[in-house]
C-alpha cells in the first residue's frame, strides 16, 4: 500500500513538473523561437491559387502520389495562379516551407 502511493505521489509531483505545452518547454530550456515575418501565405478559391510573400520563390503542385504536376515561378510579392489545367482531386501546393493541400473540384 505505502509503495501504491509513494509511485503515485512521484507521478503527480512529475506531471506538475511537466511543462503542459512545446511552448514552456521551449522557454524552460532557455531557447527562444524565432519567428519568420517573411513566410509565404497561400489562399486557395475555387481553382485559383492567390501567394503573398513569395516574390522569387517557385510554387510546385505535386499530386498526392508524390507526382510533380505543375511548378510555377512567382515573380511578385502578390500572385495568382489558375488551375483550371488539373484534373478534378487533391494535389499539395508547396511554397518555400508553407505546404498545403487543396481540392480541385
Amino acid at each position: 500500500m505505502r509503495r501504491k502511493l509513494l509511485i503515485l505521489i512521484c507521478a503527480i509531483s512529475f506531471g506538475a513538473a511537466t511543462p503542459t505545452s512545446a511552448m514552456e518547454m521551449v522557454m524552460e530550456m532557455g531557447v527562444a523561437e524565432q519567428i519568420d515575418d517573411n513566410t509565404p501565405t497561400i489562399t486557395v478559391e475555387g481553382k485559383t491559387v492567390t501567394i503573398q510573400g513569395a516574390n522569387g520563390m517557385t510554387m510546385e503542385i505535386v499530386s498526392l502520389t508524390g507526382r510533380p504536376v505543375a511548378q510555377h515561378k512567382i515573380e511578385s510579392s502578390s500572385q495568382r495562379i489558375q488551375l483550371n489545367n488539373l484534373q478534378k482531386g487533391c494535389y499539395i501546393i508547396k511554397v518555400g516551407k508553407v505546404v498545403r493541400k487543396v481540392t480541385v473540384q
